[in-house]
């Protein structure tokens, strides 16, 4: 691509697009476009506000269907030559505002000529916005049309079937899994649990030597959505401040706020569809005991034993050990720190041994940081982890195999 003549063009096009666009400049835009070669397409979608580009060409009453007609250029007609991102980007632009029926069978369009791997890429760059227009609201709320939204589950699992990932998603709850914000009084209120962040890593990277795709974390919350996604958005970035840099966000909602059996309720409804979203992966799930997850792991594992690789819940209502063997023997495991967790992730085959002994690095310099309420509350928390620890220890290590560490 000669990088002077596609900036020139790249000129053009902002210049049309600047203040009212008349039929005119929609024209010049429409020709530039489809005159362009495909690298300079994929330049010029890059460089552009794709909403803005949209919404400023019309269809009119009387005179020329220049939206159709754009519609038609980028989603049908060019699409197989634009790249994945600029893909994504154009059907983020779809969906954000009102999405009628023509954006719809677009964004159909935009999905059925896609498959197997690169499906899956698209996919997972709709989902890594960092906000809340992903690929469960585009799908399950922004279009409206069923016979739409059947086609574009059906392709999902047709290329499921024939291109299975290998890699799990990694679905966690937040409060009292991911930080202390509910029923743990064991650490100072906020607390981001010693390990946890390297325990995500670990389980997203697989127990395989090649690392496995990075960003497959979701969180499922019992916290509501608003129409505007403001809840949503605030959490995110909450989470990333306290070093979850992009993740996906499944909500609850208002009438299911109130009652464990409801919160879980809410949280297997996101679970079934997000799982539609991708039937080439396996799961594991991440909460805690104190509101529901316990509950919602377990229809999980019945729904989808195959998928659900396993469900790990951290203890806050100190469970008795009886009922913790019982549920493990559903994979449902109970863990008092992250180090544990870890232990039995190992033995259900989700993480490496190596992975172990970076979450038992990560969880021993984490707690040491925490400044506890009293020695006592510091105490109990060192000891669990010296427990912990002396299990991960202990595991068998691949012959030939040498310890990690913190690498």
């Amino acid at each position: 691509m000669d990088l002077s003549t596609a900036t020139t063009k790249l000129q053009a096009l902002r210049r049309d697009m600047t203040g009212h666009t008349d039929r005119d400049d929609e024209r010049r835009i429409l020709d530039l476009l489809a005159g362009a070669t495909s690298e300079e397409l994929n330049f010029l979608l890059s460089n552009v506000d794709l909403v803005r580009l949209l919404s400023d060409l019309d269809d009119r009453l009387l005179g020329p269907d220049h939206h159709t007609e754009l519609l038609d250029l980028l989603c049908a007609r060019r699409a197989a030559e634009l790249s994945l991102p600029v893909r994504a980007s154009l059907a983020t632009a779809l969906q954000k505002g009102a999405t009628h029926a023509q954006a719809e069978t677009r964004l159909r369009d935009l999905f059925l000529g896609l498959k197997g791997r690169e499906l899956t890429g698209f996919k997972n760059l709709l989902d890594a916005g960092g906000e809340y227009h992903d690929l469960h609201k585009l799908v399950f709320d922004d279009v409206d049309d069923v016979a739409v939204r059947t086609q574009v589950l059906a392709h999902f699992q047709r290329e499921a079937q024939a291109f299975p990932s290998g890699e799990n998603k990694v679905l966690s709850d937040i409060d009292d899994t991911f930080f202390v914000n509910w029923v743990d009084k064991r650490y100072p209120s906020k607390t981001v649990y010693p390990g946890v962040l390297t325990f995500y890593q670990e389980l997203d990277r697989g127990p395989g030597i090649i690392p496995g795709r990075a960003g497959d974390l979701v969180f499922v919350s019992a916290r509501p959505q608003d129409p505007l996604g403001l809840i949503e958005n605030a959490t995110l970035d909450s989470l990333s401040k306290r070093g979850v840099p992009l993740a996906v966000m499944l909500s609850g909602s208002f009438f299911y706020l109130v009652g464990n059996t409801r919160i879980a309720q809410k949280k297997f409804e996101n679970f079934e569809q997000y799982a539609r979203l991708f039937p080439e992966y396996g799961f594991v799930f991440v909460g805690d005991s104190g509101q529901g997850d316990v509950e919602f792991g377990a229809r999980m594992r019945t729904a989808l034993p195959q998928a659900v690789r396993a469900v790990f819940i951290h203890d806050v209502v100190a469970t008795p050990q009886q009922k913790r063997d019982a549920w493990r023997a559903q994979h449902v495991f109970f863990f008092d720190t992250y180090v544990g967790a870890a232990v039995d992730a190992f033995h259900a085959g989700v993480i490496s041994r190596d992975g172990v002994d970076r979450i038992s690095a990560a969880a021993t310099e984490s707690l040491a940081a925490i400044t506890f309420t009293s020695p006592a509350q510091r105490q109990a928390r060192e000891a669990e982890l010296a427990r912990d620890l002396a299990l991960a220890s202990a595991l068998p290590r691949a012959p030939g195999a040498a310890r990690t560490g913190r690498d």
